[in-house]
């Protein structure tokens, strides 16, 4: 056909009634005339804008597909015909559309075929490649497939080859597989290998001896990808995840076979892709970590092996501790000096054998930030207490004895250590006494807590310094002294003022007071003074704040009426606000609190329902809230299984259930929460990575008990 030139029609487009990711598409012809231009640099800074607007980070828009005709003469015309193509193949693959017809995107690729077809027999290796990858992103099988076939039969270049297999693999995937299977019988380049491995998992065919071959004789094998797969780049841990997210026992032995016998391979680039492999197979699965210990210790060949498996073990936390004699020399070197690598391996000791870890943080405390954020659980505040360790001990009291030397998290973070030994570390009160002029939110917990376990005496004289802080205005001093003594009056008079001062101390003096409970009925005024009512704010910390309003009012003075207002509010604000779900959750939990007295709020609550993350907190308090009789216990369990098999909120709907009572719920129910607790992939998978794994064996201990 004859091409017309490509920015025929340019100006005649309304551009400015099209959208894309940042407003009108006014700016598009200017971003096309210079893509189609002489100058490289300028093209090249068209291209990138381009990428932002018509599909930032994978989102399509109206304006997306009134390019695609220019972008497809473009590079028919020769312009940066690869990069184009690039866009343009991402553009037809996207489902995540804004403001534009489901498919209509794609479609307009579609229609661009003619021009797009004939560049699958360029000169250019990559332009063919990536013509290849585009135009099979069209899921048109019909005109598409026919070309692929014959690139596929014809093609020389192994790289453009894969592609073609991958292509005819994502619009036929039994055709793709048959063609795979053949070829791998003849020893295919390593490229087309791994195309063919994919092939055949794409087709969902069983993973045979064959596939484990041919995989392990192509690794290292990202060298062997070109990027235009974001979810294939690390090849081998792709392979893994798929085995392990088919869920079956064959498939998940597969791949741990995989990984254990990449760990074995005497080569260091294979060893860490394997490495990754076994990352992700951890993170996915419950069996993989103690499955792939032994070949985890076969892969700590130097010390450069166990640095960079570090953060793995870390996460494992004790399921590793048969490792900690590889993490050991790492973690106790250079004690004297800063060393960001000893710290890291020292940071995952102390999570996988903190008694080991103890001795080596005490010779490099004040050098080793991540390691003592690791101790005290900077990530994870429901970690068990770090070990005592008398060595320790005295290495935190000379860091506390010069407390304006500390910096960063180091102040909360070695009170914390103090806190959680408590009357073990009564040798470290001098330092504490002197640092709480310094630090007194840090060094007042901990002071309440090591005195706890003194003699009288010694509780008097901490009981005086206490005071005399609290009495300076520091609240966190003014709760130790009551945790120690029971001295109230400080702590009252402090949260009424910070209670009558309002914005954000609100929320905190509202929690302190609700552990108060009714001896703090002086402060009942101020409480209600705090509350915002209907015309509050949406935010997140206005709506958290009335919750915890609402709910030290009830433990203090049980005033029905004022805390189901309150709530309510709450509820019918958060209406307002898309990303208040969390809020809603803590004011649902607050509602459970009340018991009947919060039927009232039953409407609000239904209204949850249909929202997976408000699902358990909204479950939880309309058992507590409504009639014994009244709420349909299997549907509220269902909805509440549901949500844990969407990682919604795990933890959330262990509570729910709890509250439910598990002992009636029929038969299907408590297979699905078996599975929860018995099953092999993990329920919690997004999140602080270094938290994941802890957080599903948690969940797990949950689940499980629940069982029975």
């Amino acid at each position: 056909m004859e091409l017309v030139h490509p920015l025929d029609g340019l100006h005649t487009r309304p551009w400015s009634s099209f959208d894309h990711a940042y407003g009108s598409a006014d700016d598009l012809p200017g971003l096309l005339r210079a893509l189609a231009g002489p100058d490289p640099r300028a093209a090249g800074q068209a291209l990138s804008e381009l990428y932002g607007s018509v599909l930032h980070q994978g989102t399509v828009y109206t304006a997306s597909a009134e390019v695609v005709p220019f972008l497809a003469r473009i590079a028919a015309a020769g312009h940066h015909v690869a990069d184009v193509l690039t866009l343009l193949g991402g553009l037809a693959e996207s489902e995540d559309e804004h403001g534009v017809a489901p498919g209509a995107v794609r479609a307009a690729v579609t229609g661009q075929l003619p021009l797009l077809l004939p560049l699958l027999d360029s000169v250019e290796p990559q332009v063919r490649r990536v013509a290849v990858w585009a135009v099979s992103h069209t899921r048109a099988s019909a005109p598409v497939l026919p070309h692929l076939r014959t690139r596929w039969e014809e093609e020389s270049e192994p790289v453009v080859r894969a592609e073609a297999l991958a292509g005819i693999s994502r619009l036929d995937p039994a055709a793709g597989a048959a063609e795979a299977a053949a070829v791998l019988e003849d020893s295919p380049p390593a490229e087309v290998s791994l195309a063919a491995v994919f092939a055949c998992l794409d087709a969902g065919l069983p993973w045979t001896e064959a596939h484990h071959t041919a995989l392990l004789s192509v690794l290292p094998a990202g060298r062997l990808t070109g990027g235009l797969d974001p979810d294939r780049t690390e090849p081998f841990a792709a392979v893994v995840e798929t085995l392990l997210r088919r869920g079956g026992d064959a498939d998940r032995e597969a791949a741990f076979e995989l990984v254990d016998a990449a760990l074995r391979d005497p080569r260091a680039e294979v060893r860490a892709e394997a490495l990754w492999a076994a990352e992700r197979a951890c993170a996915l699965s419950r069996a993989a970590p103690r499955r792939l210990l032994d070949a985890l210790r076969s892969a700590a060949v130097d010390e450069d092996a166990v640095l960079a498996m570090a953060s793995l073990l870390g996460r494992l936390g004790p399921v590793a501790a048969s490792l900690a004699d590889v993490l050991v020399p790492p973690a106790g070197r250079n004690p004297e000096e800063a060393d960001d690598e000893a710290d890291r391996a020292l940071a995952a000791l102390a999570r996988v054998a903190p008694a080991q870890a103890a001795p080596l943080l005490a010779a490099g405390l004040g050098r080793r930030p991540r390691a003592l954020a690791a101790a005290v659980g900077l990530l994870d505040r429901n970690r068990a207490t770090f070990p005592y360790d008398s060595a320790l001990l005295g290495a935190v009291r000379s860091r506390l004895a010069r407390p304006e030397a500390l910096s960063g998290n180091e102040p909360w973070q070695l009170t914390a250590l103090v806190t959680g030994w408590g009357g073990r570390a009564s040798a470290a009160l001098p330092e504490l006494y002197e640092a709480l002029a310094h630090i007194p939110d840090q060094a007042a917990p901990a002071i309440a807590a090591v005195a706890r376990d003194t003699a009288p005496g010694e509780r008097a004289r901490a009981a005086r310094f206490l005071r005399a802080v609290a009495e300076k205005g520091s609240v966190r001093a003014a709760r130790a002294l009551h945790d120690l003594v029971g001295d109230l009056d400080p702590l009252v008079f402090l949260l009424e003022r910070e209670l009558r001062r309002g914005g954000r101390g609100v929320r905190d003096a509202a929690s302190a007071a609700a552990g108060l409970g009714t001896g703090a009925e002086a402060l009942a005024p101020a409480l209600r003074a705090a509350l915002s009512g209907a015309d509050g704010g949406t935010t997140t910390p206005a709506l958290d704040a009335d919750t915890a309003v609402a709910e030290a009012l009830w433990h203090i003075t049980g005033e029905a009426s004022v805390v189901v207002d309150a709530l309510d509010s709450v509820f019918a604000r958060a209406a307002r606000n898309s990303w208040s779900q969390w809020a809603v959750v803590r004011a649902a939990r607050a509602t459970a609190l009340l018991g009947p007295a919060g039927r009232p709020l039953t409407s609000r609550l239904e209204a949850l329902l249909g929202h997976p993350v408000q699902v358990p907190a909204a479950v939880l308090a309309l058992t507590a809230v409504a009639a014994p009789a009244t709420p349909d216990r299997a549907a509220l369990a269902d909805l509440v299984l549901r949500s844990a098999e969407q990682e919604a909120d795990p933890m959330g709907a262990c509570d729910a259930l709890e509250a439910l009572g598990t002992a009636g719920l029929p038969p299907a129910h408590l297979r699905r929460l078996t599975v929860l607790a018995e099953g092999d992939a993990r329920v919690v998978r997004s999140g602080v990575e270094d938290r994941l794994i802890h957080q599903d064996e948690a969940f797990r201990d949950r689940a499980r008990a629940l069982i029975g």
